[in-house]
């Protein structure tokens, strides 16, 4: 079973939104990087990006495949995580830590309601 956090926001597409105010980090979740298996490159967004929920807004390539991630929520990429250019593995090592992808100022936060809470992703997870 993947690890799934409490506080946390999913997507069905398994991305994940750590909020703190206007302020959304996001990532892939657990799940997703165990399906990828070894995930090698890392396409970031720009900072100062304008991003729509459900647009991509990072690629990243497995030696599996290559998966878009697309933005759970709206808004501006204010920072996104560089070290992830040279180390495309903290992706899978610390999903939830050291491998989130980037940081988006919420246009809106009521778009979070569309979100699922830890305990739904959980069930969608045992679907």
């Amino acid at each position: 079973m993947s690890e799934v956090l409490p506080g946390v926001r999913y997507t069905k597409n398994h991305e994940y939104v750590k909020v703190d105010g206007k302020l959304a980090r996001i990532g892939l979740t657990d799940h997703a990087q165990h399906e990828l298996t070894e995930i090698v490159f890392v396409d970031l967004p720009t900072i100062g990006q304008e991003i729509g929920a459900g647009e991509v807004v990072a690629n990243v390539e497995s030696v599996k495949t290559v998966s878009e991630v697309l933005a759970p929520v709206s808004g501006v990429v204010r920072e996104v995580n560089d070290k992830l250019v040279d180390s495309p593995e903290l992706l899978n090592t610390d999903p939830y830590g050291g491998g989130w992808i980037a940081v988006i100022e919420m246009a809106d936060v009521s778009g979070l309601a569309s979100l699922m809470s830890a305990e739904d992703y959980g069930k969608f997870l045992g679907e």
